[in-house]
């Protein structure tokens, strides 16, 4: 009993150890000249106005949408898509916030959040009014479309709501 403590103990140490030093490599050259996974600043971003026009066909076909619901569906595209200049604001942010105290950052992401907010029920408004427009089985086929902007649980691109 005594000879096996000592042994298993050693065990352990040489197991954490070389787990430690495998941990420790570096990473292969490929993934270091990768740069960070979310750094997309040199692939070109879609057209916001192809989206939508992509969007609106696809809730015209998968709703089969009548020409009376066209101006409901005009307004709602209308409703849900994001401020002008987003992207270039985001952009702007980006480097001021290195500069920022911890208060400093805090109140923004308490403006931003705030923000957030507001679009949020700006965006399900339009969605309620234009779903109100919509027949029974349309409003089946909407409420089994996927949310527009979804990134399947983290999310991608523009995070716009409404569906399509």
């Amino acid at each position: 009993m005594k000879f096996t403590t000592p042994l298993l103990l050693s065990g352990a140490i040489l197991t954490l150890g070389l787990g430690g030093a495998a941990i420790a490599q570096p990473a292969p050259a490929a993934m270091q000249d990768a740069g960070p996974r979310h750094d997309r600043g040199d692939r070109p971003h879609r057209d916001p106005a192809e989206m939508t026009a992509r969007r609106a066909q696809h809730l015209r076909d998968a709703l089969q949408l009548t020409a009376n619901q066209e101006p409901a569906l005009n307004a709602f595209l209308q409703s849900v898509a994001p401020p002008a200049g987003w992207r270039d604001k985001m952009r702007e942010h980006r480097g001021e916030r290195a500069a920022l105290t911890t208060p400093q950052r805090l109140d923004r992401m308490k403006a931003h959040m705030a923000d957030r907010q507001v679009q949020f029920a700006r965006r399900a408004d339009a969605t309620m009014r234009f779903y109100s427009q919509l027949s029974p089985s349309q409003k089946k086929a909407f409420d089994a479309m996927r949310p527009m902007g979804g990134r399947g649980g983290k999310g991608g691109g523009h995070r716009g709501g409404g569906h399509g």
